[in-house]
């Protein structure tokens, strides 16, 4: 019996000093990728870096089972079909309250670079369903063409016939038309303000609200520092792919001057919806997303800038596992629930333009989950010496 005993003292003891060098060497590693080529990041944001630019992100990443809280759904999920008007189709995704309308209606554009293979409907479902789930809006997000086969202007067409669609299919999907916004990222941020403007030259559908997450504003050769300090591609977003995606979907140099292609060049800016731009401190984006909130406010528009610094480009697409962005994902919902609300968005037009600044700051959380996934890029660096 003693013997038994102190046998499993022993192994016991061994379990602890695995579990302690184990525990040192994930501390160590994960602190040794903070040091970026631009900068200190914060632990999160390191382990996602490298496990995306070395393609060792498990597939259907999410927040541990015993982390997620669970509730009983209140949304339905519809696939819909849309003719355009020059006589192709586009599949629409829309997600809708179970409960009686009507209800306000988010039309969202995904991010992608406008190009096929770099984001679609699918790459974009978790944040169009929370959206959905978060504001108890309808959220329509339209399969629209992308480049190199349909080039400039066929994108903005397809999603300004997406908000007119809404409009006419109002009464089928319960949707108030009086309360109508649009939304995207990155490319799909670059859409919705394009909608906007379209909307408001042509007085098409009214759109009460935008919110544009780390959008791409100008398609010309302009000094950002931004552009220059983060463009290598290690924060998701490279100067080769912003080069090609501009190629392919303005191949005509002169569409690069319209402003629908490149709002933060449009001549008036005023009367467009009120808007929320969120960028991120490590993405080539952010200096052209605050210079177009900056126009946006200079023009009278009611306009909340957001950045968020320790974080790259599409961060909120990791709201599941990243704080960062789940701030990001509520914010944007909040701030749509406030624009659709009876109490209007108001600003002081004297009031100096200035972009909140969300500091860097892992939760407890994400510091645990940070080392806990820097024991399993461990061991799949581990597992690829091997093989």
């Amino acid at each position: 019996m003693k013997h038994n005993w102190s046998l499993l003292v022993r192994i016991s003891m061994s379990g602890l000093l695995v579990l302690v060098l184990v525990s040192l060497l994930s501390i160590f590693f994960v602190q040794s990728l903070r040091y970026t080529e631009a900068g200190k990041v914060p632990p999160k944001t390191a382990v996602m870096l490298h496990a995306v630019n070395k393609q060792l992100l498990p597939e259907g990443l999410k927040t541990p089972s015993f982390l997620a809280s669970k509730a009983p759904p209140t949304i339905q999920q519809l696939e819909m079909i849309m003719d355009t008007k020059d006589g192709d189709t586009i599949p629409i995704r829309v997600y809708k309250p179970v409960a009686d309308g009507p209800h306000p209606v988010i039309v969202y554009f995904h991010g992608g670079a406008f190009m096929e293979g770099f984001g679609n409907i699918e790459t974009h479902d978790n944040i169009i369903r929370s959206l959905a789930a978060r504001t108890k809006a309808i959220v329509v997000a339209p399969g629209y063409r992308l480049a190199p086969e349909h080039v400039f202007p066929t994108a903005v067409n397809d999603n300004y016939e997406t908000l007119e669609w809404v409009v006419e299919s109002s009464e089928q999907l319960d949707a108030d038309v009086e309360r109508i916004a649009v939304a995207g990222d990155s490319a799909g941020g670059n859409l919705a303000a394009a909608v906007a403007l379209k909307t408001k030259q042509l007085d098409g559908p009214k759109i009460e609200s935008m919110a544009l997450l780390y959008p791409l504003t100008t398609f010309e050769d302009i000094e950002l520092n931004s552009r220059d300090r983060y463009s290598s591609g290690y924060y998701f977003l490279s100067r080769s792919v912003m080069e090609r995606a501009r190629e392919v979907y303005t191949p005509n140099k002169m569409d690069w001057h319209s402003p629908y292609s490149s709002p933060l060049l449009a001549e008036d800016l005023s009367d467009l919806p009120d808007t929320l731009v969120i960028t991120g401190e490590f993405d080539p984006l952010r200096d052209e997303g605050e210079a177009f909130a900056h126009r946006l406010h200079e023009a009278g528009v009611y306009t909340e800038a957001v950045r968020f610094n320790g974080v790259m480009h599409g961060f909120i697409s990791f709201y599941e596992v990243m704080g960062r962005g789940e701030e990001g994902m509520q914010l944007v919902s909040d701030f749509m629930r406030r624009a659709s609300s009876d109490n209007a968005l108001t600003t002081d037009e004297a009031q100096m333009f200035k972009v909140n600044i969300r500091q860097e700051q892992d939760t407890w959380r994400d510091e645990v989950e940070a080392y806990i996934m820097g024991v399993y890029l461990i061991s799949r660096h581990i597992q690829s010496w091997f093989s």
